[in-house]
């Protein structure tokens, strides 16, 4: 895991709210080759902590227009960024990003086929996630596609020196409520939220999808 910066760069132009998170551009197409294989043909998919909005809209243009995204984010320069860019985008299955904190007992969606949520785990309290697993548990029917993506721990160990110094140095230095998590406390949560047992493909820069299904 390559250390980011935790505020996306804006476009050059002072009036333009887009944002650049340069982690998107490099991550955006390993991501969406596993999702492809998982999302709903068809549906409403509801990304949580969306930031800079690029990754909406590149799985926006590559899913179709069957498949409707709602991003979301509890930042309102991310939200006018998702915005910018889903306009900018010209593409009519992007929804107005909403405001939508993971860590909430009521979120302002009351379904969805899947929900996404790319690089937030790590960079959040442990509230968050345990807010986003029992969330996504509410919202998606039997069936229904919780993906994860970012740097885990996996046996209570790193998956490389590299995440190490990253969750020492670069997070919890910095927050101390931060911190690369062990997928198998994430797979915890989610199975007391009705999930099946995750299937976890390796990405590069050391970084893991975790897909989930809810089972009830």
């Amino acid at each position: 895991m390559t250390a980011p910066s935790l505020a996306p760069d804006k476009q050059g132009m002072s009036n333009d709210a887009r944002q650049h998170a340069p982690s998107a551009a490099r991550n955006r197409e390993p991501i969406w080759n596993v999702l492809r294989h998982h999302l709903p043909k068809s549906g409403l998919v509801l990304e949580v902590a969306s930031g800079s909005g690029e990754h909406s809209v590149h799985f926006a243009r590559a899913s179709g227009p069957e498949v409707v995204y709602q991003p979301s984010d509890p930042d309102a320069q991310a939200r006018a960024s998702i915005d910018a860019w889903a306009l900018a985008s010209g593409l009519p299955n992007i929804r107005p990003a909403l405001a939508l904190d993971a860590a909430a007992d009521a979120w302002p969606v009351a379904s969805a086929d899947a929900v996404l949520c790319i690089n937030m785990i790590h960079i959040s309290p442990w509230a968050s996630t345990v807010g986003l697993v029992r969330g996504a548990g509410r919202v998606l029917p039997r069936g229904g596609l919780l993906y994860l993506y970012g740097p885990y721990r996996r046996g209570g160990r790193h998956t490389a020196p590299s995440n190490e110094a990253f969750d020492r140095d670069f997070l919890r230095a910095r927050n101390p409520e931060w911190g690369v998590r062990d997928v198998e406390a994430v797979a915890d949560l989610a199975a007391d939220a009705g999930f099946l047992p995750p299937v976890i493909v390796e990405m590069p820069a050391n970084n893991l999808s975790v897909v989930f299904r809810r089972e009830s």
